[in-house]
Protein backbone atom coordinates (compact mmCIF):
# COMPACT_ATOMS: atom_id res chain seq x y z
CA UNK A 1 0.00 0.00 0.00
CA UNK A 2 3.27 2.02 -0.08
CA UNK A 3 5.97 3.22 -1.79
CA UNK A 4 7.93 3.92 1.04
CA UNK A 5 10.44 1.86 3.12
CA UNK A 6 8.48 2.08 6.20
CA UNK A 7 10.99 1.31 9.79
CA UNK A 8 9.90 0.79 13.08
CA UNK A 9 11.66 2.08 16.47
CA UNK A 10 10.96 0.24 19.11
CA UNK A 11 11.41 1.98 22.21
CA UNK A 12 12.41 0.47 25.71
CA UNK A 13 10.19 0.11 29.22
CA UNK A 14 10.59 -3.17 30.58
CA UNK A 15 7.04 -4.95 30.72
CA UNK A 16 5.56 -1.73 29.07
CA UNK A 17 6.94 -2.94 26.22
CA UNK A 18 4.46 -6.05 25.79
CA UNK A 19 2.59 -3.16 24.35
CA UNK A 20 4.91 -3.26 20.78
CA UNK A 21 3.14 -6.96 20.14
CA UNK A 22 -0.29 -4.84 20.02
CA UNK A 23 1.24 -1.91 17.87
CA UNK A 24 2.70 -4.48 15.61
CA UNK A 25 -0.42 -6.81 15.08
CA UNK A 26 -2.45 -3.81 14.21
CA UNK A 27 0.07 -2.51 11.78
CA UNK A 28 0.55 -5.81 9.98
CA UNK A 29 -3.14 -6.40 10.24
CA UNK A 30 -3.73 -2.98 8.56
CA UNK A 31 -0.90 -3.61 5.66
CA UNK A 32 1.65 -1.56 6.92
CA UNK A 33 4.68 -3.97 7.29
CA UNK A 34 7.94 -2.36 8.29
CA UNK A 35 10.68 -3.32 6.28
CA UNK A 36 13.66 -2.08 8.97
CA UNK A 37 13.09 -2.52 13.02
CA UNK A 38 15.23 -1.13 15.29
CA UNK A 39 14.41 -1.27 18.70
CA UNK A 40 16.17 -0.66 22.08
CA UNK A 41 15.70 -3.15 24.97
CA UNK A 42 12.49 -5.02 25.11
CA UNK A 43 11.75 -3.06 21.78
CA UNK A 44 14.65 -5.03 20.38
CA UNK A 45 13.48 -8.23 21.87
CA UNK A 46 9.90 -7.67 20.56
CA UNK A 47 11.29 -6.31 17.11
CA UNK A 48 13.68 -9.28 16.87
CA UNK A 49 10.15 -11.90 17.10
CA UNK A 50 8.68 -9.79 14.74
CA UNK A 51 11.53 -9.76 12.63
CA UNK A 52 12.03 -13.83 12.71
CA UNK A 53 8.60 -14.34 12.19
CA UNK A 54 7.75 -15.54 15.61
CA UNK A 55 6.00 -12.96 17.20
CA UNK A 56 2.67 -14.72 17.39
CA UNK A 57 5.10 -17.34 20.05
CA UNK A 58 6.16 -14.63 21.73
CA UNK A 59 3.08 -13.15 22.28
CA UNK A 60 1.62 -16.61 23.26
CA UNK A 61 4.71 -17.21 26.27
CA UNK A 62 4.19 -13.57 27.23
CA UNK A 63 0.19 -13.98 28.11
CA UNK A 64 1.05 -17.15 29.74
CA UNK A 65 3.45 -15.58 31.92
CA UNK A 66 3.30 -15.57 35.77
CA UNK A 67 5.46 -15.56 38.63
CA UNK A 68 6.97 -19.07 38.53
CA UNK A 69 7.93 -18.31 35.47
CA UNK A 70 9.33 -15.10 35.67
CA UNK A 71 10.89 -16.98 38.62
CA UNK A 72 12.41 -20.04 36.46
CA UNK A 73 14.15 -17.01 34.39
CA UNK A 74 16.11 -15.37 37.46
CA UNK A 75 19.90 -16.57 37.61
CA UNK A 76 20.94 -14.10 40.61
CA UNK A 77 24.84 -13.42 40.12
CA UNK A 78 25.09 -10.27 42.18
CA UNK A 79 29.08 -10.57 41.53
CA UNK A 80 28.78 -10.35 37.64
CA UNK A 81 27.55 -6.64 38.17
CA UNK A 82 23.52 -7.14 37.70
CA UNK A 83 20.84 -9.27 40.04
CA UNK A 84 19.95 -11.35 36.98
CA UNK A 85 22.58 -13.11 34.80
CA UNK A 86 20.28 -13.24 31.93
CA UNK A 87 21.32 -16.84 30.11
CA UNK A 88 17.93 -18.29 31.57
CA UNK A 89 16.75 -15.53 28.61
CA UNK A 90 18.84 -16.32 26.30
CA UNK A 91 17.59 -19.73 26.06
CA UNK A 92 14.12 -19.21 26.13
CA UNK A 93 14.80 -16.87 23.18
CA UNK A 94 16.36 -19.70 21.54
CA UNK A 95 13.75 -21.91 22.89
CA UNK A 96 11.29 -19.81 20.80
CA UNK A 97 13.15 -19.74 17.38
CA UNK A 98 14.66 -16.20 17.88
CA UNK A 99 17.89 -16.84 17.53
CA UNK A 100 18.09 -16.53 13.36
CA UNK A 101 21.73 -14.61 12.44
CA UNK A 102 20.76 -11.06 12.37
CA UNK A 103 22.38 -10.94 8.31
CA UNK A 104 19.53 -13.88 7.57
CA UNK A 105 16.70 -11.93 8.72
CA UNK A 106 14.22 -11.41 6.25
CA UNK A 107 13.84 -7.36 7.51
CA UNK A 108 17.02 -5.39 7.91
CA UNK A 109 17.32 -5.11 11.94
CA UNK A 110 19.58 -3.76 14.60
CA UNK A 111 19.61 -3.52 18.70
CA UNK A 112 20.82 -0.92 20.31
CA UNK A 113 23.12 -1.37 23.30
CA UNK A 114 25.37 1.09 25.49
CA UNK A 115 29.01 0.78 25.84
CA UNK A 116 29.81 0.83 29.55
CA UNK A 117 33.60 1.87 28.65
CA UNK A 118 32.75 5.04 27.26
CA UNK A 119 29.21 5.37 26.81
CA UNK A 120 29.20 5.12 23.53
CA UNK A 121 26.12 4.13 20.94
CA UNK A 122 26.40 0.58 20.02
CA UNK A 123 23.93 -0.93 16.87
CA UNK A 124 24.21 -4.54 16.44
CA UNK A 125 23.44 -5.62 13.29
CA UNK A 126 25.62 -8.56 13.30
CA UNK A 127 25.73 -12.31 14.76
CA UNK A 128 22.65 -13.99 16.21
CA UNK A 129 20.25 -12.02 17.15
CA UNK A 130 19.75 -13.98 20.49
CA UNK A 131 22.99 -12.07 21.72
CA UNK A 132 21.82 -8.74 20.47
CA UNK A 133 18.91 -8.93 22.56
CA UNK A 134 20.38 -9.94 25.21
CA UNK A 135 23.37 -6.63 25.42
CA UNK A 136 20.29 -4.31 24.37
CA UNK A 137 18.47 -5.57 27.53
CA UNK A 138 21.15 -5.19 30.02
CA UNK A 139 19.04 -2.47 32.65
CA UNK A 140 21.73 -1.31 35.03
CA UNK A 141 21.14 -2.64 38.44
CA UNK A 142 18.83 -5.49 37.17
CA UNK A 143 20.55 -7.63 34.69
CA UNK A 144 24.42 -7.64 34.31
CA UNK A 145 26.24 -6.05 31.58
CA UNK A 146 26.82 -8.57 28.27
CA UNK A 147 30.44 -8.97 27.19
CA UNK A 148 30.36 -8.77 22.92
CA UNK A 149 33.88 -7.96 21.33
CA UNK A 150 35.79 -7.43 23.37
CA UNK A 151 33.73 -4.71 25.47
CA UNK A 152 30.29 -5.05 28.03
CA UNK A 153 27.32 -3.69 26.69
CA UNK A 154 24.37 -2.34 28.63
CA UNK A 155 20.94 -1.56 28.21
CA UNK A 156 20.72 0.23 24.79
CA UNK A 157 17.94 3.04 26.62
CA UNK A 158 21.34 4.74 28.41
CA UNK A 159 21.79 6.39 25.36
CA UNK A 160 19.12 6.11 22.63
CA UNK A 161 15.80 4.84 24.21
CA UNK A 162 13.53 5.51 20.73
CA UNK A 163 15.69 4.18 17.97
CA UNK A 164 14.64 6.54 15.61
CA UNK A 165 18.25 7.35 14.40
CA UNK A 166 19.29 3.82 14.03
CA UNK A 167 16.35 3.09 11.71
CA UNK A 168 16.98 5.98 9.74
CA UNK A 169 20.50 4.80 9.16
CA UNK A 170 19.48 1.72 8.50
CA UNK A 171 17.72 3.10 5.11
CA UNK A 172 13.98 3.97 6.01
CA UNK A 173 12.80 6.33 4.61
CA UNK A 174 9.51 6.67 6.86
CA UNK A 175 9.68 5.94 10.86
CA UNK A 176 6.81 5.29 12.60
CA UNK A 177 8.22 5.30 16.39
CA UNK A 178 6.56 3.71 19.90
CA UNK A 179 7.37 5.49 22.92
CA UNK A 180 6.77 3.95 26.17
CA UNK A 181 6.95 6.80 28.10
CA UNK A 182 3.63 8.98 28.32
CA UNK A 183 3.13 9.73 31.40
CA UNK A 184 5.66 7.86 33.46
CA UNK A 185 7.09 10.79 34.98
CA UNK A 186 3.73 11.98 36.62
CA UNK A 187 2.44 8.27 37.39
CA UNK A 188 5.34 7.82 39.69
CA UNK A 189 5.69 11.48 40.98
CA UNK A 190 1.78 10.26 42.61
CA UNK A 191 3.35 7.40 43.34
CA UNK A 192 6.64 8.38 45.55
CA UNK A 193 4.51 9.96 48.20
CA UNK A 194 5.64 8.57 51.72
CA UNK A 195 2.07 6.76 52.19
CA UNK A 196 1.69 5.37 48.81
CA UNK A 197 5.27 4.34 48.43
CA UNK A 198 5.13 2.39 51.71
CA UNK A 199 1.71 1.01 50.16
CA UNK A 200 3.64 0.00 46.93
CA UNK A 201 6.44 -1.39 48.55
CA UNK A 202 4.43 -3.79 50.55
CA UNK A 203 2.36 -4.57 47.51
CA UNK A 204 5.87 -4.83 45.65
CA UNK A 205 8.01 -7.24 48.67
CA UNK A 206 4.78 -9.69 48.60
CA UNK A 207 5.26 -10.12 44.76
CA UNK A 208 8.92 -10.78 44.56
CA UNK A 209 8.68 -12.89 47.73
CA UNK A 210 6.18 -14.78 45.81
CA UNK A 211 8.50 -15.14 43.01
CA UNK A 212 11.37 -16.16 45.04
CA UNK A 213 9.53 -19.16 46.66
CA UNK A 214 9.04 -20.61 43.31
CA UNK A 215 12.95 -20.36 42.58
CA UNK A 216 15.26 -23.80 42.83
CA UNK A 217 16.86 -24.38 46.61
CA UNK A 218 19.89 -23.16 45.93
CA UNK A 219 18.95 -19.64 43.80
CA UNK A 220 16.32 -19.60 46.13
CA UNK A 221 18.17 -19.35 49.48
CA UNK A 222 21.01 -16.43 47.34
CA UNK A 223 17.72 -14.30 46.29
CA UNK A 224 16.13 -14.64 49.81
CA UNK A 225 19.34 -13.25 51.42
CA UNK A 226 20.02 -10.30 48.76
CA UNK A 227 16.29 -9.08 48.25
CA UNK A 228 14.67 -8.18 51.56
CA UNK A 229 18.11 -5.64 51.84
CA UNK A 230 17.01 -4.53 48.75
CA UNK A 231 13.20 -3.93 49.35
CA UNK A 232 13.41 -2.58 52.90
CA UNK A 233 11.95 0.72 53.55
CA UNK A 234 10.82 3.48 55.81
CA UNK A 235 7.64 5.38 55.44
CA UNK A 236 9.71 8.11 53.76
CA UNK A 237 11.94 6.35 51.93
CA UNK A 238 11.08 4.24 48.95
CA UNK A 239 12.46 0.91 47.99
CA UNK A 240 15.29 -0.26 45.98
CA UNK A 241 12.92 -1.22 43.00
CA UNK A 242 10.75 1.97 43.48
CA UNK A 243 14.57 4.42 43.14
CA UNK A 244 15.63 2.18 40.35
CA UNK A 245 12.64 2.96 38.27
CA UNK A 246 12.51 6.21 38.88
CA UNK A 247 15.68 7.41 38.21
CA UNK A 248 15.61 5.58 35.06
CA UNK A 249 12.45 7.17 34.13
CA UNK A 250 13.54 10.14 34.50
CA UNK A 251 17.12 9.84 32.64
CA UNK A 252 15.00 7.78 29.61
CA UNK A 253 12.81 10.53 29.92
CA UNK A 254 15.49 13.68 29.34
CA UNK A 255 17.11 11.57 26.70
CA UNK A 256 14.03 10.91 24.71
CA UNK A 257 13.15 14.28 24.50
CA UNK A 258 16.52 15.60 23.34
CA UNK A 259 17.09 12.75 20.61
CA UNK A 260 13.70 13.19 19.56
CA UNK A 261 13.72 16.91 18.92
CA UNK A 262 16.83 16.40 17.27
CA UNK A 263 15.74 13.14 15.13
CA UNK A 264 12.10 13.49 15.13
CA UNK A 265 10.18 10.09 13.72
CA UNK A 266 7.16 10.65 10.90
CA UNK A 267 4.80 9.20 13.54
CA UNK A 268 4.79 8.48 17.03
CA UNK A 269 2.63 5.96 18.91
CA UNK A 270 2.01 5.98 22.63
CA UNK A 271 0.77 3.09 23.94
CA UNK A 272 -0.81 4.58 27.40
CA UNK A 273 1.18 1.95 29.83
CA UNK A 274 2.19 4.27 32.80
CA UNK A 275 0.21 1.92 35.08
CA UNK A 276 2.44 -0.92 34.60
CA UNK A 277 5.72 -1.31 36.54
CA UNK A 278 9.34 -2.29 35.68
CA UNK A 279 9.12 -5.74 36.33
CA UNK A 280 4.63 -6.54 35.70
CA UNK A 281 5.77 -9.11 32.81
CA UNK A 282 2.33 -11.04 34.22
CA UNK A 283 0.68 -8.45 32.81
CA UNK A 284 1.80 -8.42 28.59
CA UNK A 285 -2.63 -8.91 27.93
CA UNK A 286 -2.71 -5.29 29.47
CA UNK A 287 0.07 -3.81 27.91
CA UNK A 288 -0.66 -5.34 24.39
CA UNK A 289 -4.18 -3.86 24.43
CA UNK A 290 -2.93 -0.95 25.20
CA UNK A 291 -0.39 -0.98 22.45
CA UNK A 292 -3.49 -2.31 20.19
CA UNK A 293 -5.30 0.41 21.19
CA UNK A 294 -2.88 3.15 20.30
CA UNK A 295 -1.69 1.82 16.88
CA UNK A 296 -5.76 1.68 15.90
CA UNK A 297 -5.57 5.80 17.37
CA UNK A 298 -2.73 6.22 14.72
CA UNK A 299 -4.07 4.12 11.58
CA UNK A 300 -5.97 7.13 9.60
CA UNK A 301 -3.14 9.48 10.00
CA UNK A 302 -0.41 7.01 8.76
CA UNK A 303 -2.78 5.58 5.93
CA UNK A 304 -2.61 9.63 4.88
CA UNK A 305 0.81 9.87 4.97
CA UNK A 306 1.79 6.43 3.21
CA UNK A 307 -0.27 7.14 0.60
CA UNK A 308 0.33 10.71 0.06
Amino acid sequence: MTRYRVGLALGGGAARGWSHIGVLETLVGAGIEPTIVAGTSIGALVGAAYACGRLAELKAWAQAVDWRTIASLLDVKVANGGLIDGARVQRLLRDLGIDTPIEDLPVKYAAVATDLADGREIWLETGPVDAAIRASIGLPGIFSPTLVDGKWLADGGLVNQVPVSTARALGADFIIAVGLGDGMLAKRAAGLSPAAAEEASAAQRGRLMEMVAQMPGPLREQAARILPQLLSSGPKSPGYFDVLANALNIMQDRITRSRLAGEPPHAMISPQVAHIRLMDFHRAGEAIEAGRIAAEKALDGLKAQLSG
